[in-house]
């Protein structure tokens, strides 16, 4: 927990000599990260949205990032004020390749995709993204990765440029730190990144390092049992009467499953419902819940439910949330590590009260 070291004579240190700028713990977790990634170097930053916001360090004035227009809500507030640092962005469903292409401009620096994306459930060929963005510009490519995690996608290996993760979710897996991540294979940009680091400052502590370190220890077998207890509740809640329409990139309903399977090595427990009815159903379900805990956050081991269109992306304009289908009926559930038997009798009761 120090926040200073020791040195052998000034300006001459044992390789650490404030923590913000590198301790010993948040170097094996930078480590430890770049290596499940299969990157070369990993930034740990205090939230998700600080290591987006590293990213997004790496543009300038009058530069344009091309983004996924379904991706957290978070990200989109952040990114839509960009705008007032002379940074435009154009968000673009990157599922239509003909359209993703059609939309770089001049000044495209960054390319922006989530998939899995948040709340939909869509999933981007990373591959194709690639390609095409290196066809047309020198743009780099950013995969958020927060909802598939390193144990079930790669996207460094299918040629990304950056993989961003929010470690606060499955790769801690405990919901008791809040973190993010950036891992790259490329020496220039993590210099660049690194310098960043530093000099803007939003490093976790060595403590949310050490916890998060715990969570990587047991990610593998958690993992395997969000996708199996998701995998049960997709399917109980796709043959329900009560539910109109169930996005999960395992089920074979999902209009990119061949995609998911091709690109994945499997699923996490996340999943969007849409029930039937509309706003006042949807809360009476979210508060009949017992075992599913009304909650923003995903990825834990406890699971969470909650209405995106007033909860975790409220701050993304109506028209915007409207043309993605983010709709007053659409729940999206992090399936945790319950018994599944009880997840699934808490969905029917839920269901049941709130559309009799």
């Amino acid at each position: 927990m120090s926040t200073t070291f020791k040195q052998k004579a000034p300006g001459e240190n044992y390789g650490f000599d404030y923590s913000r700028s590198g301790n010993p713990t948040r170097k094996c977790l930078e480590e430890c990260i770049a290596s499940l990634e299969k990157g070369k170097h990993a930034l740990c930053m205090a939230s998700g949205l600080a290591a987006t916001d590293l990213v997004v360090r790496l543009l300038k004035s009058g530069d344009h990032i091309l983004s996924m227009n379904d991706l957290y809500g978070g990200t989109n507030r952040y990114f839509r004020t960009m705008k007032q640092f002379g940074v435009n962005i154009t968000f673009v469903d990157a599922t239509d390749i003909d359209k993703f292409g059609s939309a770089f401009q001049e000044n495209t620096k960054l390319v922006w995709i989530e998939t899995p994306t948040n709340p939909m459930m869509n999933i981007v060929d990373i591959e194709e993204v690639v390609k095409i963005t290196k066809e047309k510009s020198n743009a780099l490519v950013a995969i958020d990765n927060t909802f598939a995690t390193c144990y079930f996608q790669r996207p460094l290996e299918m040629g990304a440029d950056l993989v961003i993760s929010s470690m606060t979710k499955y790769m801690n897996g405990h919901s008791d730190t809040v973190m993010g991540c950036v891992v790259v294979r490329d020496d220039k940009i993590a210099e660049r990144l690194r310098f960043l680091q530093n000099a803007c400052g939003a490093v976790p502590s060595p403590f949310d390092c050490f916890l998060v370190n715990r969570g990587l220890k047991t990610m593998h077998l958690r993992m395997k049992e969000h996708m199996k207890n998701g995998l049960a509740v997709a399917r109980f809640l796709e043959g329900n009467s009560r539910v109109e329409k169930v996005l999960h990139p395992g089920l074979e309903s999902h209009p990119q499953h061949l995609l998911a399977k091709r690109q994945m090595r499997g699923f996490s427990g996340m999943l969007t419902v849409f029930i039937k009815g509309g706003i006042e159903e949807s809360k009476i379900f979210l508060k009949t819940l017992k075992l599913f805990t009304t909650a923003e956050s995903l990825g834990g081991y406890e699971s969470l439910a909650e209405l995106p269109a007033i909860m975790t992306h409220a701050s993304v304009p109506k028209e915007q949330r409207e043309e993605i289908g983010i709709a007053d009926n659409l729940i999206r559930l992090s399936v945790g590590l319950e018994e599944e038997d009880d997840l699934i009798a808490d969905l029917d009761q839920a269901l049941k009260t709130a559309i009799p």
